[in-house]
């Protein structure tokens, strides 16, 4: 079907969004220790903890995992609805036909 969507692109886009962002939000704590939002970053995932290479790269790998559970999760369901409305559509226009 050609409206559906791919499952490895938006796997790999959203993980890639959601690593980004995780470092971006470890630059900012680190520029600004004040106004840090590391712990949040701690409850989300497992193992996470202030800062280390280490815990840098664990980060990087949970949030990656993280996005493949949006995307495994998404992508299924919005192409089971994007096909079943596509058929919804189709069986509407067969019964709107133009009387002659």
């Amino acid at each position: 079907m050609k409206n559906k969507i791919s499952l490895l692109a938006i796997g790999h886009a959203t993980s890639a969004v959601i690593a980004i962002t995780f470092t971006l939000c470890v630059i900012f704590d680190l520029l600004f220790p004040t106004l840090a939002m590391y712990k949040s970053w701690q409850v989300f995932l497992p193992g996470f903890e202030w800062i280390s290479f280490k815990s840098y790269i664990l980060g990087l790998i949970e949030t990656y995992a993280y996005g493949w559970y949006f995307a495994l999760i998404w992508v299924p369901v919005y192409n089971y609805f994007i096909v079943d409305n596509k058929k919804a559509s189709h069986n509407d226009s067969k019964h709107n036909l133009p009387a002659h």
